[in-house]
């Protein structure tokens, strides 16, 4: 196991992937008897929030020298797409906020000891759209922005948010940390799909933000951000904007695969005029090329990221065409979910319009998670397409 010279000596026991999965499994129902108070609140519960930290689901791939477990980003997904079987927007929040402790440990010693070295449980909420901007002053930045999908910022301690940097006619992609008493929470969380996630728009005005709290964005995308020098392990040298993009995809996943339970246990008793739903050979079909969409999508992301880290887990470098693959694959693997999902929902029937019907919240969670921007079919398939023809491409971040 990897220990940082220098970190706080914080001391935790170090769980495995197989026990973490046994508590996200574990916690299945629990959020799935939650996911209707979850869309009504626009947020995650605040018991749900308790639930991921007593089960240490949110320090999966912290530095253990922070208290953290140092798992794979695999495992990371799995434990979120595992959520997502019983409410997407509760896992978006967990996969949101153990994806971030992965992105602060890009940033100086300084910064992470400034946020674990006081609480290993601090959480930290993300906006990536580049639209604050700072002014250079004596030891850092004066930082400005209207910040939009900030997903579970209610129950955040920090924030990270996107920009540039203008200098002397030069501009700086990067992101910086704030402490939340730095920023305004905006309550503009009114949607169709993964309401409970809370994915709220905050602001900041003129707020002073140290050197050390400042990340380079090219650097953070390539691996080569301060942080990933002090650690070892594969996981935080992993390039951003490509392969993890499985995040995401994990969610879309994970809430096909608790569609496909909900509606077979849904199916099975139903009837329509004394005919059993279930024994139509139509409504078979529909069941089995649903499940094995969903199945191929779970085993297609899963299997090249774990390509990738392999690669990385040898001393190797992923290439950029190696990065866009998972990507597309990533964003392919949601349109597999997508089309499971809508088919098993139009076989449901009339009932399956209802708002008390689990199935309607579940159709509009999945449609929401995979229309995040790196999820997006044609810009992934264009950019894989330019890397295989040669043409000359620019990442972008998730």
């Amino acid at each position: 196991m990897n220990r940082m010279s220098g970190a706080a000596d914080i001391s935790a026991t170090v769980m495995s992937g197989a026990e973490v999965l046994r508590r996200a499994q574990n916690l299945i129902p629990v959020l799935r008897g939650r996911a209707e108070a979850a869309e009504k609140m626009r947020q995650c519960p605040e018991e749900t929030i308790e639930d991921f930290v007593a089960n240490g689901l949110l320090r999966l791939c912290q530095p253990i020298s922070f208290g953290g477990y140092e798992l794979n980003y695999d495992v990371l997904c799995e434990v979120s797409q595992t959520l997502a079987r019983g409410c997407g927007s509760q896992a978006w929040v967990h996969m949101v906020f153990a994806d971030n402790t992965l992105k602060l440990a890009a940033y100086s010693l300084q910064a992470q000891q400034e946020v674990w070295g006081e609480n290993r449980n601090a959480r930290l909420s993300n906006s990536v759209a580049p639209v604050g901007k700072g002014r250079r002053v004596d030891g850092g930045v004066v930082w400005s922005g209207r910040h939009g999908f900030s997903s579970g910022v209610d129950h955040a301690h920090w924030v990270m948010a996107s920009g540039h940097i203008e200098d002397g006619g030069k501009r700086q992609a990067c992101a910086v940390l704030v402490p939340k008493s730095d920023i305004t929470v905006i309550d503009d969380w009114h949607v169709v799909g993964l309401a409970g996630s809370g994915s709220k728009s905050f602001e900041i005005k003129d707020a002073f933000v140290p050197e050390h709290r400042i990340l380079d964005k090219k650097a953070s995308d390539e691996g080569k951000a301060p942080g990933t020098q002090l650690y070892s392990a594969p996981i935080f040298h992993l390039p951003r904007g490509g392969i993890s993009t499985a995040t995401y995809c994990a969610v879309v996943v994970g809430i096909a695969e608790g569609f496909l339970d909900e509606y077979c246990k849904y199916t099975g008793p139903r009837k329509s005029r004394g005919t059993s739903i279930a024994g139509l050979t139509g409504t078979q079909i529909v069941v089995g090329l649903s499940s094995a969409e969903i199945e191929a999508a779970s085993r297609m992301y899963l299997g090249t990221l774990r390509e990738a880290l392999g690669i990385l887990g040898r001393g190797e470098k992923v290439t950029k065409l190696q990065n866009m693959q998972g990507r597309r694959n990533a964003a392919y693997a949601a349109q597999l979910s997508i089309a499971a999902v809508q088919r098993l929902f139009n076989a449901a029937g009339g009932r399956a319009l209802y708002t008390d019907n689990v199935l309607q919240r579940m159709l509009r969670d999945c449609y929401a998670a995979a229309a995040h921007h790196s999820l997006m079919w044609d810009t992934a398939a264009a950019a894989y397409g330019r890397g295989l023809l040669g043409v000359q491409d620019e990442d972008s971040g998730d």
